[in-house]
């Protein structure tokens, strides 16, 4: 029998024993070695987020592939590899139009894990890889190079490709550009990475804690505090005074780019004079918008490369029965990452 953790009711964890199925003809099973503790799963644990109780928390995860279903190809027991969210589905009308990075419809495993009792348990973004085992879509698995621990690629599934992605792929940042981040945790400071490895001139880091901003000019930022007439700002916050305050920031046909998860209800005021005559561009991004087997790949050779640090972003490593404080570390802002080892 696995186990896992799990939100059997909304803001209550509880590690149990759960029964992962066979997996499905495009699925494969994975071990679990490592899963990074994210504000997406901190997220679903204070609101559910459309996900139906109980749930299997995780989805930043890295792991050795078990077992493949008879249609699957690329893959086989023994690789490594890191779990991604966002895999496509191939049927959506953005799919078939080639549009992968808009696809409302991720891929899928099969099978959906239970409880000892049979209680069958959704799992958070389609993985759920706070657990010793998980069964997802092909798609959704990328091999990672020998070079690079599991506990380091685990952060690509998520913080890194969403805050990288954001840059590269959300808003296409320019070389010389200049860019504003609100919020520096791990997702921030992928951010500053992405502008820095895109070339931003000047890159400006906004946080209210001091040691995030220590962090984001350790990472590549230029400047604390906010700047003005920006080309780029990225808000991984995602409250209605940060989105006012960067839009403030924006100068002549500027960017917002806005990542952080809202509160449900939330809502925000703009003056539409001011988008009209500054030319204010909006743009959403949905996990960096990125699709695993095109970005994982380039993502883990930046790594290699020594462009992209990935080492840096891992504060500790924890067990699966510390989840809880690692959340009360995450909120209080005295990690980057926590990342669970099983």
């Amino acid at each position: 029998m696995d186990r896992g953790v799990v939100v059997p009711e909304l803001g209550r964890t509880s590690v149990e024993e759960i029964e992962v199925a066979e997996p499905g003809p495009q699925d494969v099973v994975v071990r679990i070695e490592a899963s990074g503790v994210c504000h997406s799963d901190l997220h679903v644990l204070e609101t559910g987020w459309a996900h139906p109780l109980p749930v299997v928390l995780g989805h930043e995860g890295a792991g050795v592939v078990e077992e493949a279903g008879s249609e699957v190809d690329a893959l086989a027991p023994g690789d490594r590899v890191v779990l991604g969210w966002r895999a496509p589905c191939g049927r959506c009308a953005w799919c078939r139009r080639g549009d992968y990075r808009r696809c409302r419809t991720p891929a899928v495993a099969g099978p959906a894990p239970r409880l000892a009792d049979g209680q069958e348990l959704s799992t958070t973004l389609r993985l759920g890889t706070f657990a010793t085992r998980v069964v997802v879509h092909q798609g959704a698995a990328v091999r990672v190079p020998d070079e690079i621990p599991l506990e380091q690629a685990c952060l690509v599934g998520c913080a890194v490709a969403t805050g990288v992605g954001s840059v590269l792929e959300t808003a296409k940042v320019w070389e010389g550009a200049r860019v504003g981040v609100i919020g520096c945790g791990a997702v921030g400071l992928s951010v500053v990475q992405g502008a820095r490895i895109a070339g931003a001139a000047e890159i400006y880091a906004l946080d209210l804690d001091e040691r995030k901003l220590a962090a984001a000019e350790r990472f590549g930022a230029t400047q604390t505090g906010p700047g003005d007439r920006l080309d780029f700002v990225f808000d991984v916050v995602g409250r209605p005074e940060t989105v006012q305050q960067g839009v403030s920031m924006l100068g002549h046909a500027g960017t917002l780019v806005y990542i952080g998860l809202p509160q449900p209800g939330s809502e925000v005021v703009l003056s539409l004079e001011r988008l009209f005559d500054r030319r204010v561009r909006i743009l959403v991004s949905h996990g960096g918008d990125h699709v695993p087997a095109e970005d994982f790949p380039r993502l883990l050779q930046l790594a290699l490369d020594g462009r992209l640090d990935l080492a840096g972003m891992v504060t500790k490593t924890i067990a699966l029965e510390d989840v809880d404080r690692a959340f009360d570390e995450l909120k209080a802002g005295d990690v980057i990452r926590s990342v669970i080892r099983l």
